[in-house]
């Protein structure tokens, strides 16, 4: 029907109905011919509201646009292969199309000529673009914990710090917000009480990993940080998730490894053990309290989300601060003052933690709605390896053979668990 619509009536406009769905496109079928019209209606962005993949989960926002926009391409795609034209529409006149209809041969070759070297050229392009996106949020991870590392052995202030960073991160996104370089969203009160709850364990998670910067070495906070999805199963199943054996099997190498790297870890400290705990705690409450709160509000994309959860976790984290060592932060600035000798100097480092704390965490918001939660995820677990050994290098911590060998297993162990994630998510999608 839809054929016959297109060849009879060029200059009309026709209405294609995608099987999965109960939204219609109108398209001019005019259009359908230029090579134009179907490389627009193809490339269309998909924006995925992701902020909750902040280590390879997503906070229960989807994109619902997205399987829409794929089905109309993916039939106009099969509507080109069944009249003989190239992806895209070629201008080829109208006679051709009964011979190309009823000649095999003359379709494949017509796919194969074209889908190879289109397939190629993607392919290129999306690894390139891949490199580009990962090495940016390595980069700036990288730098965020040198330089916060580096303020915090001068100013040992990890609550005034950690304020200062969602302050520098609530800015960025006023002034994205003001330059309209970023959509703005719509500010509700239902919207914001169902920001209350992600913003606080956010909060919590935040402060709890600063004071865990402050008291150990930061290869030994993202050791214990790897731990993360031990704390995701364990209260997801307390809510009624269930994981397959794989998974559970996944987090004992994590178990092992984190124990062993404690048990070796020579700059050890219970404070800034049980800091990095907490943060786990806290971040993985915000995952899951987030895909319960903000099912609503789909249409607010995942780096919007941040900028408000910064600004509303900057009210919770900042008063406290005041009230914990509020007291001490005249005398504490002016022994860092004595400590690196130029004031301009503290004032760059503490300037340079806040911006690449934010950057950072917009880059991996931006990685989401360019790659898959599983590549996210194994992403993410090489990210570790690579603030590691660059903070080890930059800051020459001792390591020991077995707290080496204790890190590598947590860290491979988290590899397993992404896979075996993965696996679980594909199993669920195909049931349903």
């Amino acid at each position: 029907m839809v054929t016959s619509n297109l060849i009879n009536n060029p200059s009309s406009t026709s209405t294609v109905t995608s099987s999965k769905s109960n939204h219609q496109y109108p398209i001019n079928a005019s259009s359908l011919l230029n090579n134009r019209g179907l490389h627009h209606l193809s490339a269309l962005p998909t924006k995925v509201s992701t902020f909750s993949k902040f280590h390879g989960y997503p906070l229960g926002l989807s994109s619902t646009h997205t399987s829409q926009v794929h089905d109309s391409s993916s039939k106009f795609s099969h509507l080109s292969t069944v009249y003989a034209f190239p992806p895209g529409f070629s201008p080829k006149p109208i006679s051709h199309i009964p011979r190309a209809a009823t000649d095999p041969e003359a379709n494949h070759e017509a796919e194969s000529s074209v889908s190879e070297p289109n397939t190629k050229s993607k392919s290129k392009s999306n690894t390139l673009q891949l490199a580009i996106v990962f090495g940016f949020w390595y980069f700036q991870n990288v730098v965020f914990n040198i330089y916060n590392k580096k303020v915090l052995n001068l100013f040992p202030f990890p609550w005034l710090l950690a304020s200062f960073q969602l302050f520098v991160g609530s800015i960025w996104m006023f002034i994205l917000w003001s330059l309209k370089l970023q959509p703005c969203p719509k500010i509700s009160k239902p919207f914001i009480i169902a920001l209350l709850g992600p913003a606080l364990f956010h909060t919590i998670g935040h402060i709890s990993a600063c004071v865990s910067f402050s008291k150990v070495a930061v290869s030994f906070t993202h050791v214990i940080k790897s731990s993360e999805p031990v704390f995701s199963v364990v209260f997801s199943s307390f809510l009624g998730d269930t994981y397959p054996l794989q998974v559970w099997l996944s987090i004992l190498p994590i178990v092992l490894g984190c124990s062993l790297a404690a048990v070796t870890e020579v700059s050890f400290n219970f404070q800034g053990l049980g800091g990095a705990l907490i943060s786990n705690v806290g971040f993985v409450l915000r995952n899951i309290y987030s895909k319960r709160s903000l099912q609503s509000f789909k249409e607010v994309n995942g780096l919007n989300l941040y900028g408000w959860i910064s600004i509303i976790s900057l009210l919770y984290l900042f008063p406290v601060a005041i009230f914990v060592e509020g007291s001490q932060w005249i005398q504490g600035y002016h022994k860092a003052i004595q400590a690196v000798g130029k004031p301009s100097t503290l004032y760059i480092w503490v300037l340079l933690s806040g911006v690449f704390y934010h950057l950072y965490n917009q880059s991996s918001y931006q990685a989401l709605d360019e790659i898959s939660p599983l590549t996210f995820s194994v992403g993410n677990t090489m990210k570790r390896v690579v603030v590691i050994i660059s903070t080890i290098l930059v800051f020459r911590n001792p390591v020991r053979p077995l707290n080496a060998l204790g890190s590598a297993i947590a860290i491979f162990g988290t590899f397993l668990y992404s896979q075996a994630s993965a696996s679980k998510k594909k199993g669920s999608e195909k049931k349903d």
